[in-house]
């Protein structure tokens, strides 16, 4: 993809003061979930295609398993940076968001451009976003985008920014090998841009997270980093394909039945509510047997926590942004319900919070395509 930038506005700025006045000693008290943005590669794999390609890959089972139909791949030269800022761009034509009135980049992505410098700074200038936003990319996985909404709340709070800007974008299929039916029948590339904003009343509550890094060898991607050699990561398992992405599938499993139960109940503590008081769960979506066995697990129904991947695959940190942005297409989503929201995956990482809906403009109906 060329690398381009947005076009800027001519003429003199006037001083930062005056651009300026709601970031001059005011604080914050709330932050709420503005609109999203979605951008999807125009490259799609679905089982039809990949069950031509390799006759003895059984795709009916593999569906059975997955819930995924189709998954969007980035092209060779696209780089998750292009995802996001494709999702950005989206976000500020489909919204009619002034590019200006960014005050922080927030990347999160496993897949950056380069080790150094930060893809966020690259970012900033291809979006035309003004040299005083502050930007940073943070590496995280399945829990990134609830990590994300609470790095942006603990800005607009401090009063340090009124807009934040989250890209969530992954092209895990360049760490795929081509005949790595494990992997490339789950994940699909894209991202998403979300609006952080300030608010009037509170919509986010009772951030809780865990971290376990003795789990770290069940997904990981050992090349790339400076630690070579002997002390690198080792694969729990015996590797079966040579993709430089690996993951030990059935230990992910068993850690999420174990720690995610324990973290929804934790927050629904912190939250002194009860489940009945929770209208969805939405959870990072994995997989279909992974989330109806949490289902199961939870003694949760489909209505409450729902699945969306069928088209998309495990879309990494975008998961989440991309099913509140189904559900708020569909009209599920609406002003006044209350979602717990879950990510959890690589690290082994997870997070959780209770969520309010506050967006009003649900009438737009806009789908997700790729661009």
């Amino acid at each position: 993809m060329a690398r381009t930038s947005a076009p800027r506005a001519s003429g003199r700025k006037p001083p930062e003061a005056a651009r300026l006045p709601h970031l001059t000693g005011s604080t914050v008290t709330f932050a709420a979930i503005g609109p999203i943005s979605i951008y999807l590669p125009e490259g799609v794999e679905t089982n039809e295609w990949l069950g031509s390609k390799f006759p003895k890959w059984n795709m009916g089972l593999i569906y059975e398993k997955t819930g995924i139909q189709k998954r969007h791949i980035a092209r060779d030269d696209q780089c998750a940076s292009d995802l996001g800022v494709a999702a950005a761009e989206k976000l500020f034509n489909e919204h009619q968001i002034d590019r200006e009135s960014i005050d922080f980049l927030l990347f999160c992505t496993q897949t950056p451009d380069y080790p150094l410098p930060t893809t966020a700074c690259l970012m900033q200038e291809r979006l035309g976003l003004p040299t005083r936003v502050g930007a940073l990319d943070f590496n995280l996985g399945c829990s990134g985008f609830v990590y994300g909404l609470s790095l942006a709340e603990g800005l607009l709070r401090s009063g340090a920014a009124r807009r934040v800007l989250l890209i969530t974008a992954e092209t895990y299929s360049k760490y795929i090998h081509p005949e790595d039916r494990s992997l490339r029948t789950v994940f699909g590339d894209g991202a998403a841009a979300t609006l952080i904003e300030a608010a009037d009343r509170p919509s986010f509550g009772s951030f809780v997270f865990g971290t376990d890094g003795k789990e770290a060898d069940t997904l990981f991607v050992s090349r790339g980093g400076a630690r070579q050699g002997a002390g690198t990561l080792r694969p729990r398992r015996r590797q079966r394909w040579q993709s430089s992405l690996y993951m030990d599938g059935p230990s992910l499993i068993d850690i999420s039945l174990e720690r995610i139960p324990a973290l929804l109940q934790e927050v629904l503590d912190r939250a002194k509510l009860d489940r009945s008081q929770i209208d969805l769960f939405l959870m990072h979506q994995a997989t279909h047997m992974l989330l109806s066995r949490l289902r199961q697990r939870l003694e949760l129904d489909e209505e409450k926590m729902p699945t969306v991947l069928r088209d998309f695959g495990n879309t990494v940190s975008s998961t989440l942004p991309i099913a509140i942005h189904q559900l708020r297409c569909s009209g599920r989503l609406r002003p006044g319900v209350r979602s717990m929201l879950i990510g959890f995956g690589v690290g082994f990482s997870w997070a959780g919070c209770i969520w309010t809906e506050t967006w009003q403009a649900h009438a737009a109906n806009i789908t997700p395509r790729a661009a």
